[in-house]
């Protein structure tokens, strides 16, 4: 079991290498191969979890390692989706400065307060949900040649808003309620 402890860091890690092959199938306008990649990406996503928290694997590289490789994955397939037109431009924008954001306020938090445990939200987690799927009926309505372009536009609303929503989430939860309860506390 013990040479086992780093199977789930190796699958995250094999999940980063799936990156460069999805630029270059979606380069090349290969939807189906590159829907095949994003989805054995995503089961490599919930394997390395699973594997992690059922046989006790869990690390603090695998922490840091584990978001990373899903936001390389999601905001590489979103700028790609962009300079193919299958997005518009200021939404990778929006999701993008989402992402620094959290990791620029995660920086930032931990410089000033120490060590916190990042754990998504409901808003994150149903905003990274969106962002998925997303991709999927983008690179599915691509692989088998059909448009539903109120699909579309609905998605691209609901990602707009989950994206704006689990950005600010951030923010209140870090800065507006951790300001209060350190205010609450000098005050004790």
């Amino acid at each position: 079991m013990k040479r086992l402890q780093h199977l789930p860091n190796m699958i995250t890690l094999l999940r980063m290498a799936f990156v460069p092959l999805l630029i270059l199938v979606l380069k090349d306008h290969h939807y189906l191969e590159a829907l095949w990649v994003f989805l054995i990406a995503g089961i490599s996503d919930g394997l390395d979890g699973y594997i992690a928290k059922r046989f006790g694997f869990v690390s603090q590289l695998g922490a840091i390692l584990d978001p990373l490789a899903d936001k390389i994955l999601l905001v590489s397939a979103y700028v790609m989706l962009a300079l193919l037109a299958l997005v518009p431009f200021w939404l990778v924008l929006v999701v993008t400065f989402r992402d620094a954001l959290i990791v620029g306020g995660y920086l930032v938090y931990t410089s000033l307060y120490g060590p916190v445990s990042m754990r998504p939200s409901r808003v994150s987690k149903f905003n990274t949900f969106t962002q998925i799927l997303l991709v999927v009926f983008l690179l599915t309505e691509r692989a088998f040649a059909f448009h539903v372009a109120h699909i579309q536009a609905a998605l691209v609303f609901v990602v707009l808003v989950t994206t704006i929503a689990s950005g600010g989430h951030y923010l209140w939860t870090w800065g507006i309620v951790r300001e209060v309860e350190a205010g609450r506390a000098g005050r004790d």
